[in-house]
């Protein structure tokens, strides 16, 4: 089992910056990937970005140049950089983590995802 706690999430002016925090325990020698998605009412969940055990890194187009993922392995902690924040960033930030699946790259379809945290609120206004 891997339990996974995010924090980092808040209110920020449009342009401002973020970091969110994902810290995995338990089993996190299971882990393949981390991925963070987000998710506003009546919409679909959305892949923000992942990373791989391996490295790999995968961001989706509404967030390349502005969003970074990185890891510490030393923490068991993967973090989401946020800058030039806009108001359709706003949403609550889960991050998930791939334990039962392999792929070469960062991309793993929600259904790949075992474990999920209970997520943080990000609000940008503008």
């Amino acid at each position: 089992q891997v339990q996974l706690v995010e924090s980092g999430g808040g209110l920020v002016q449009a342009g401002g910056s973020l970091r969110l925090s994902c810290a995995a325990s338990g089993s996190t020698f299971s882990i393949n990937a981390i991925g963070w998605y987000r998710q506003v009412p009546g919409k679909q969940r959305e892949l923000v970005a992942a990373i791989s055990s391996g490295g790999y890194r995968y961001y989706a187009d509404s967030v390349k140049g502005r969003f970074t993922i990185s890891r510490d392995n030393a923490k068991n902690t993967v973090y989401l950089q946020m800058n030039s924040l806009k108001p359709e960033d706003t949403a609550v930030y889960y991050c998930a983590a791939v334990a039962n699946y392999y792929s070469a790259s960062a991309y793993y379809r929600e259904n790949d995802y075992d474990y999920w945290g209970q997520g943080t609120q990000v609000t940008v206004s503008s």
